[in-house]
């Protein structure tokens, strides 16, 4: 499949689940403001298209983290169903949905950014990309929690279900390494695999 294929097949499924979840959503607001980043993403991985395509690896995970906020748009991150199965299967106290959010939110990033600052930014493999890409996602969850932290000035007690703290005064340090965590997941386990796809991208 080309690589607009892709896009297009990655968009016809977006584009399903934005309709799917914004039908009757928990909070419409909070649907709004979760599923922004979709609507941000999609426009300029078009825009894109033809001066640096994604390797199929980043465009999964970017596909699979849209899926991921927008399921967290329809229910809110605290409501999500199967974070309430998970919750009852392991017995913790909150739904973990959120937790598992900001997972994703160093896990995909991570091997995009990598992807950027290797062939965009003409950066060599290894230690100092490593730390380099790490940062980089702590900074864009550490920004996100700088939005969240806008949101609920501005909104006041409304903000109650984009924020997702379900009570837990330390949220937005657990939202931060949890995003730390995915990042280090994604590089030690996908490293090779985005490698190999990388070098067939320069080859052709």
């Amino acid at each position: 499949m080309t690589y607009v294929g892709k896009l297009a097949f990655l968009t016809l499924i977006w584009i399903g689940a934005l309709i799917a979840s914004g039908l009757q959503p928990y909070d419409r607001a909070t649907w709004a403001m979760e599923v922004a980043p979709v609507l941000i993403a999609l426009p300029i991985l078009w825009a894109t298209r033809s001066r640096f395509q994604l390797t199929g690896l980043a465009l999964v995970l970017i596909g699979l983290h849209g899926l991921v906020l927008i399921l967290g748009g329809a229910y809110t991150y605290a409501r999500v169903p199967i974070g309430f199965a998970v919750q009852d299967i392991f017995d913790l106290a909150r739904n973990p949905y959120d937790r598992f959010g900001h997972f994703m939110q160093g896990f995909t990033p991570a091997i995009v950014l990598r992807e950027m600052l290797v062939r965009l930014g003409g950066l060599q493999r290894g230690k100092l990309l490593v730390v380099l890409v790490l940062a980089c996602c702590l900074a864009i969850s550490a920004s996100y929690e700088l939005i969240e932290f806008g949101a609920a000035m501005a909104l006041g007690q409304g903000a109650e279900e984009f924020l997702g703290t379900q009570g837990d005064p330390w949220d937005t340090q657990w939202d931060m390494l949890m995003c730390l965590i995915g990042a280090l997941i994604a590089l030690v386990a996908l490293t090779r695999l985005h490698d190999r796809q990388m070098d067939r991208i320069a080859i052709s």
